[in-house]
């Protein structure tokens, strides 16, 4: 047996399907790069809390799946096998917005992203490979060594180095464990997909996160800060979160895990120009050469004779 999370053969997209698939996550990815932005803001204007970003984003977004399932696909279907999938896929999420927003606190912006998403990539090939029976393939085993190398030049090449403090080795574990939480619900996502329609499938994974993130909202002064930043956190809910998830997942049926992985990388990308253009950051010469081999991983994926196709279910 070569894995156990999924046991429906996943039959191999055509190559315009495995492309809009990409087209889709990279729009998803562009859009999860604007949260950066917008979090400095909603924290420096009107002292919003992190964790309360993150349990406002995950209701907002429970909420627009719920209703964009129904809408679209009707009565939302779950297949009874997946049910599981969408608890762990909730918790999962939730985790990982309560680990990588508490070690930004204690490791900075840029150290977090950088070990949260550089490292998430590799954890999801690896899962893929064991439990989906994903096959890394020389192209995409190239594309997502210089994707990660590119997400690292680009976070880091700018700044200076942290200091190691305990706060900072705790912070950094947090950090590792966002990306595992993410790399976890990827993998989960992919599996369910071959029974479970997208929309319902995100749909019902956010409102477990929701439920699990519900007691931010306890926190002293949290409505204060709902009042303060409605607007902001209505398009981190909607657009970034609700959407671009539903995108995400979408796009995800069509392309692997692994490719989706290098795809999503676009976040960093979109992340670091905003911060160039409306905070004065610099770019540098490291995160420029970054920059580009992000666009060069990717163009390694979109452009080829063939796209990587759908991986194979496992075979029982």
């Amino acid at each position: 047996m070569t894995g156990t999370l999924s046991s429906r053969p996943v039959s191999a997209p055509s190559r315009p399907a495995a492309l809009r698939g990409l087209v889709l996550i990279g729009l998803a990815a562009m859009s999860w790069g604007t949260t950066g932005s917008v979090t400095t803001v909603l924290i420096a204007r009107d002292g919003t809390h992190p964790l309360v970003i993150g349990a406002a984003r995950m209701l907002l977004a429970a909420i627009v799946l719920l209703a964009s399932a129904r809408a679209l696909t009707g009565p939302l279907r779950i297949a009874r096998e997946d049910r599981w999938r969408c608890v762990t896929m909730g918790l999962s999420m939730a985790v990982f917005q309560a680990a990588y927003f508490t070690a930004v606190s204690m490791t900075g912006i840029a150290v977090a992203a950088l070990i949260a998403i550089c490292s998430a990539p590799l954890m999801i090939a690896a899962l893929a490979a064991a439990f989906l029976g994903e096959r890394l393939t020389l192209r995409v085993a190239i594309a997502l060594g210089v994707g990660i190398v590119g997400t690292a030049l680009l976070i880091v090449g700018p700044r200076s180095g942290a200091d190691l403090s305990p706060r900072f080795a705790a912070g950094a574990a947090l950090a590792l464990l966002a990306g595992l939480a993410y790399a976890v619900s990827v993998v989960i996502t992919k599996a369910a997909l071959a029974r479970t329609p997208p929309l319902s499938l995100a749909a019902v994974s956010f409102a477990v996160g929701a439920l699990a993130f519900a007691p931010a909202f306890a926190t002293p002064d949290a409505l204060r800060q709902l009042a303060a930043g409605w607007l902001w956190l209505l398009y981190l809910g909607v657009v970034t979160t609700g959407l671009a998830y539903a995108l995400y997942t979408i796009g995800l049926r069509h392309v692997s895990a692994s490719v989706a992985a290098v795809g999503a990388l676009l976040e960093p990308l979109t992340a670091t120009l905003l911060g160039v253009l409306l905070f004065g950051e610099r770019l540098g010469t490291a995160g420029a050469v970054g920059a580009v081999l992000l666009l060069a991983a990717l163009v390694v994926l979109s452009v080829p004779p063939r796209l990587e196709r759908a991986a194979p279910a496992p075979r029982a």
